[in-house]
């Protein structure tokens, strides 16, 4: 921040104008809740906190912030909240894209059109009503638009790559106040740093994206007892890199809290599952299954099931969950690896974690995507993630402890560069990308946004030596 930039809730006030929607101040009865992200063991104090309900709005704020010598980060559900709370905040208007929500399909396109603020599952129900899909995560409450800019890893990913080359247009207003669209025709390098550059060059404030024909997939997941761990990841881990396209899975170790809530048969018990989606027919996707059915797994739920039903196999918890995570990407995961995870997490270990887990990436997810953006594949065979409730600062201390030795048990098959859509901590935002992306992508943000007025998770360029 510059050293004569006004800051704090003086200038702060100059937000509330008409035209610019509910601002929030330090000390107003709504900031608090305002300013809470979903990911809510993270405390962000930002200057104000609006929530806007049209771009109009949007762009009201971003010019009246630029004006007040305030800079301006947007943030839809926050469930990657980190890395934004981990920043200097005092002079940061917390625009939060929420009640831009709507959501339109054309099924004669096969388009979607929705607003920033809106999370996967209205979307995805939305499109099912025209015998299509989208290229959703495995969370049902995760925001489009965060999910969408930093990649997007789905359960039809192998088949179909990244979310981001699904992209065919965004709306946003830039750093002057503007409302433009960007698309492969208008404001073309733009929208190629979108696709895969985070949110930090601009304000998005609606994005369109291609839908598939996809009425129901073969879909669930596969269950055991820990005490099998071993012989499940040992034939997975095999298993995975030359697996077709059309099956999707991630492996998981989970322990499970006994929560009354949770069904008696999993109920406090350190399992090992193996979940995902077959874009194929039943006949295909049994034969795809074979070699891990005959592991002979406790419970079995792959069957035929409706699209909008994908989202939930993953069965990640819905609502604002306190958590501390880590993550790596991996170049493979041969029997030291398989060792490693499972002396982080396997039988008998006092780890805190939640779950451990490998997703299965290559097919589309690994080749070059013809027009894509920033980040249009992924160079590496594996997603290694850790993850712990912190319901309480000491729970959030052993989490994040635990989930730092996954991650660094795992180091020797680390390829060196990171998912920053699963880097939920403070990292060098330029491990997202190789050396030639990285600079065009600084090169485009210098271009949109020379004085640093907006302010990401994982910033682009100019932030970077401050963050």
């Amino acid at each position: 921040m510059s050293p004569d930039m006004p800051t704090g809730t003086t200038t702060a006030t100059d937000l509330r104008e008409p035209g610019a929607g509910t601002v929030h101040l330090p000390g107003d009865p709504g900031y608090d809740a305002a300013r809470q992200p979903w990911s809510i063991g993270h405390d962000q104090r930002p200057a104000a906190v609006a929530t806007p309900t049209t771009a109009a709005e949007v762009a009201a704020v971003v010019r009246r912030a630029a004006a007040a010598g305030l800079r301006v980060a947007p943030q839809g559900t926050g469930h990657n909240a980190g890395p934004l709370a981990a920043q200097d905040l005092s002079d940061v208007v917390l625009l939060r894209t929420g009640a831009l929500d709507e959501v339109t399909i054309d099924p004669a396109t096969r388009r979607a059109r929705v607003g920033a603020g809106t999370i996967w599952q209205p979307a995805v129900e939305t499109a099912a009503a025209h015998d299509l899909a989208a290229l959703h995560g495995s969370s049902p409450d995760v925001g489009i638009a965060g999910y969408s800019l930093g990649g997007g890893i789905g359960w039809y990913a192998r088949q179909l790559g990244l979310a981001a080359n699904s992209l065919t247009a965004v709306e946003l207003v830039t750093a002057d106040g503007e409302l433009v669209r960007a698309d492969r025709h208008e404001n073309a390098d733009l929208f190629w740093a979108l696709r895969g550059g985070g949110g930090g060059l601009g304000l998005v404030t609606a994005l369109e994206f291609r839908l598939y024909p996809i009425e129901s997939a073969y879909a669930g997941f596969l269950l055991w007892d820990v005490a099998d761990a071993e012989k499940v990841l040992r034939t997975w881990a095999a298993w995975a890199p030359t697996a077709p396209d059309e099956i999707t899975t991630a492996f998981r170790l989970m322990k499970l809290p006994p929560l009354p809530e949770l069904p008696a048969l999993v109920r406090g018990r350190h399992l090992a599952v193996v979940d995902g989606a077959v874009l194929a027919s039943d006949e295909r996707a049994t034969e795809l299954l074979a070699e891990l059915r005959a592991l002979r797994p406790e419970i079995d739920t792959f069957a035929r099931i409706p699209a909008p039903a994908v989202t939930r196999i993953h069965m990640d918890p819905e609502g604002p969950t306190p958590s501390v995570s880590d993550a790596a990407l991996l170049a493979g995961a041969p029997d030291g690896a398989v060792d490693a995870l499972l002396s982080q997490m396997g039988p008998g270990s006092p780890s805190t974690l939640l779950m451990a887990e490998l997703r299965q990436l290559g097919g589309a997810l690994g080749r070059r995507h013809e027009g894509g953006g920033a980040l249009d594949r992924l160079d590496a065979a594996f997603t290694a993630y850790g993850v712990a409730i912190a319901a309480t600062p000491e729970m959030a201390a052993a989490g994040a402890a635990d989930a730092r030795a996954l991650i660094g048990a795992l180091s020797p098959w680390a390829n060196g560069r990171q998912y920053l859509n699963y880097a939920e901590n403070v990292v060098d935002p330029r491990t997202g990308f190789d050396a030639d992306t990285w600079a065009k992508l600084s090169a485009i943000r210098a271009s949109v946004d020379p004085g640093g007025l907006f302010v990401a998770n994982h910033p682009v360029g100019r932030e970077t030596a401050t963050s």
